[in-house]
């Protein structure tokens, strides 16, 4: 049954049917053949969105956008250009940084990406910097959106594996300072040997002045996050709170937002929000599939045969088909249905739970940098004006650096367990 599941997903994929069509279609099949009652359906689906956590979800989405198109970006870029222009490579500097910071905020990589490459792009391009490669470091610096809480793909993972959304997003922090400390390494290497020039020199005065015109967006983090690990609010209100206070910061403060523009980017948050959502109900079947066919357990089995009961090469293989999945399919939809296959073997291995959500966040993360797939660097492609091509083959040291910190992380989980254990107890 595993095999015949399996098999007309990839084949509904296939012939163009859409991934939460496909996951849905091919759940039923299997009910229909195995004559139990369509009832479930329904039950299963809504079984499936019926959780708080999921709440933050559609908040998170429309967070990002409000970011990126409400002025609030564009503020915090220009804030980290006045002190970081003057060093060689400044420009590529500001970009890593910024969707770090960025990152603490909309919890997208695609938003992470949109919003500084639409604030720093132009500005590259006029310096001279070699625009495939600064296309190509955003996206990549995109996949951090997810790794710095908060994140979507957490929140979803916690809802499936029934963990601490809490306690995952402080463990990802030094995942994702890790992910740009290596992105960083490359663009001074790369920003030395092509001679990069530097940025405009500015006063004192102009610093401050730019960091004043920044300062209610860098607030936005430190109250989202702050009041996250001090109890204030759990995660679902956080992300509540981020949208009111966006709104309020783009809206007056920063004098960027109207009726018009609000609506049409609730519109659009409004539709992704749900196509993920759909996903989250038709893989609810999906996995009720899996688990009354046993079918966890079995891959389980059948991992830790093929890799003769070695923890190391069990990891290893689950980092690869997570990497593959990446490559063909979009971050949630890949996360909702490895997660509830991998959980068997990874808790027969004695891996936390947490650690193993950081494990497949970040790696279908990079997925987002993997084509065909590879949101971010349609997002760059698009706002670069430059070919899907062009940022692929720009991207692959970046590519390969992640990947470096995927298998570190893997095998060294104090490095995600650290701060939550000390935080918030072992």
């Amino acid at each position: 049954m595993g095999w015949l599941l399996f098999g007309t997903f990839f084949l509904f994929m296939l012939i163009g049917i859409p991934i939460g069509v496909s996951i849905g279609l091919s759940s039923v099949f299997i009910l229909l053949i195995s004559h139990i009652p369509l009832d479930l359906v329904p039950q299963t689906m809504f079984e499936g969105n019926n959780s708080f956590a999921l709440v933050a979800v559609p908040f998170f989405v429309l967070a990002g956008d409000l970011l990126a198109k409400g002025g609030i970006s564009k503020k915090i870029v220009s804030f980290a250009e006045s002190f970081l222009a003057r060093i060689k490579g400044g420009l590529s500097l500001v970009a890593i940084l910024s969707s770090m910071f960025i990152a603490a905020i909309s919890g997208s990589g695609a938003a992470t990406t949109a919003a500084v490459g639409a604030a720093l792009l132009p500005e590259l391009k006029e310096k001279k910097y070699d625009l495939d490669f600064s296309a190509s470091l955003i996206a990549s610096s995109g996949t951090i959106g997810v790794v710095i809480p908060p994140s979507v793909p957490m929140v979803l993972y916690a809802v499936i594996a029934g963990e601490s959304v809490s306690r995952l997003f402080m463990g990802g922090f030094i995942p994702g300072l890790l992910m740009g400390a290596v992105l960083i390494f490359i663009a001074i290497k790369v920003a030395y040997r092509r001679n990069y020039p530097l940025g405009d020199k500015t006063t004192f005065v102009e610093k401050m002045k730019k960091f004043f015109d920044a300062f209610w967006g860098l607030l936005t983090p430190i109250i989202i996050l702050g009041g996250i690990f001090s109890g204030i609010f759990t995660p679902s209100e956080a992300a509540a709170i981020a949208v009111v206070y966006t709104v309020i910061v783009a809206w007056i403060v920063y004098r960027e937002l109207n009726f018009k523009k609000l609506f049409n980017i609730i519109i659009g948050s409004a539709i992704t929000s749900s196509l993920v959502m759909f996903i989250i109900a038709t893989a609810k079947i999906f996995s009720w599939d899996l688990a009354f066919y046993n079918i966890p357990s079995a891959i389980a089995e059948g991992l830790m045969k093929l890799s003769f009961g070695n923890k190391f090469l069990v990891l290893l293989i689950i980092n690869i088909i997570i990497l593959i999945a990446g490559v063909f399919m979009e971050t949630a939809s890949a996360l909702i249905i490895l997660t509830p296959i991998f959980l068997p073997t990874v808790i027969g291995l004695g891996v936390n739970l947490i650690h193993f959500g950081l494990i497949i966040v970040i790696g279908l993360a990079i997925g987002m940098i993997t084509p065909p797939v590879a949101i971010n660097i349609y997002v760059a492609s698009a706002v670069s004006g430059l070919t899907l091509e062009e940022i692929s083959k720009a991207i692959l040291p970046m590519l390969l650096s992640l990947i470096a910190v995927l298998l570190l992380i893997t095998y060294f989980p104090a490095i995600v367990m650290f701060l939550p254990n000390l935080f918030m107890g072992g």
